[in-house]
């Protein structure tokens, strides 16, 4: 199959391997410390826990697992929310399947459906503006998350949604934005990241210029990467190569999707209907400026933080669950006092153990994970 054979080629992948294990020994700075390489997207981690790339490359690179899976990032109080607005008898509330199980300060989406709320998984807004076309007595709500990859199709949903003039339909706005969050990144005092695997799928939509600041005023390398063995594998070594030549470039290794000025049309339906927050809250990490959108005033009639009476408070995770140490590359997963115990897949306590994309579910659902560890 094209685009995914082609990709996961083993002899391919041993020959950017070999050249990886040269490298790396070429560059001084490896010498001192392991190289420190933040993949950014959870799809990222995903591929890479699932190939077993990690474990092929030599011990002189670290991948730091980055914060860009948007339903790991998402607080406890935004999910108080969201249950405060499904527990309204005329709601309907619909959201993507992975936000169902992260956990509230109470209960997860999940729970507040079992006690008899009406939530439903949708794949799209689409879908749940298609509910409020069949549902007029209802106020059917859509939980928007994600970044800029989802925000077109939300904006095009509200769009659609004025067109025909649907008046129960509204949108709880929680899009995120991956530029502030790389900047908080490079401006943590916790961490130094020597590069940069940057995300793909949200590279599609807004190109590679808004990386440039990390070149010119950080003087890292990031590179856009896709999503396969060999599209990483690949990343890893031109971000190698900049490194021993001591550069630092933005490249697009993507290009077979990903235009280097973005889509247009999807950046002018994001900027009609939203704006920027001055500040979001982000599970783990705390308040980043300018790291997420609302609904511009022009789409008022939409907004479900306007239409309902919310909570709206700031929850601290559990003190045994170190999200946002994981979140910010400081430790492993495994590293965290709860992963594998009181946190897993079934019964999660963090954000990163819901998702397949986040960096908890997927080491243990791939990881080699000694029992010793987590008995």
């Amino acid at each position: 199959m094209k685009f995914v054979d082609e990709f996961r080629d083993p002899d391919m992948a041993k020959v950017i391997l070999e050249r990886i294990h040269t490298l790396v020994d070429e560059i001084p700075q490896a010498q001192d410390r392991p190289l420190q390489i933040m993949e950014v997207c959870g799809g990222h981690t995903h591929s890479i826990f699932r190939y077993g790339l990690e474990e092929l490359l030599p011990d002189k690179i670290e991948l730091v697992h980055g914060p860009g899976c948007p339903v790991c990032v998402l607080p406890m109080g935004r999910v108080d929310d969201c249950v405060a607005i499904a527990e309204h008898p005329d709601v309907i509330f619909t959201t993507f399947g992975d936000a169902m199980r992260v956990p509230g300060s109470k209960k997860s989406l999940q729970q507040a459906k079992a006690e008899g709320c009406d939530i439903r998984m949708v794949y799209s807004p689409m879908d749940a503006l298609l509910l409020a076309r069949k549902h007029p007595d209802k106020k059917v709500v859509f939980f928007g998350l994600g970044f800029e990859t989802t925000m077109p199709s939300t904006a095009l949903t509200l769009k659609q949604a004025e067109k025909e003039g649907i008046n129960n339909f509204y949108l709880f706005c929680n899009h995120i934005t991956i530029i502030p969050t790389i900047k908080a990144i490079l401006d943590s005092p916790d961490m130094y990241i020597d590069g940069f695997l940057g995300p793909g799928h949200v590279s599609m939509v807004i190109g590679q210029a808004p990386y440039e600041f990390i070149s010119a005023q950080y003087q890292r390398p990031l590179i856009i990467s896709g999503f396969e063995p060999l599209d990483v594998l690949q990343s890893l070594l031109m971000v190698l190569e900049q490194l021993k030549a001591g550069e630092a470039r933005i490249e697009n290794q993507y290009k077979r999707i990903v235009p280097d000025g973005g889509n247009m049309q999807a950046l002018k339906a994001v900027s009609d209907v939203f704006e920027l927050r001055e500040f979001f809250e982000w599970r783990g990490l705390g308040s980043i400026d300018h790291s997420g959108v609302r609904i511009r005033d022009a789409y008022a009639q939409y907004d479900a933080e306007r239409a309902f009476a919310l909570p709206n408070l700031k929850i601290a995770d559990p003190k045994s669950c170190q999200c946002g140490e994981v979140l910010k590359g400081v430790i492993k997963p495994w590293q965290c006092k709860v992963f594998g115990k009181q946190c897993t897949p079934e019964t999660p306590m963090g954000a990163l153990m819901v998702s397949t994309e986040g960096a908890c579910s997927a080491y243990y659902s791939y990881g080699k994970i000694d029992a010793r560890n987590i008995a």
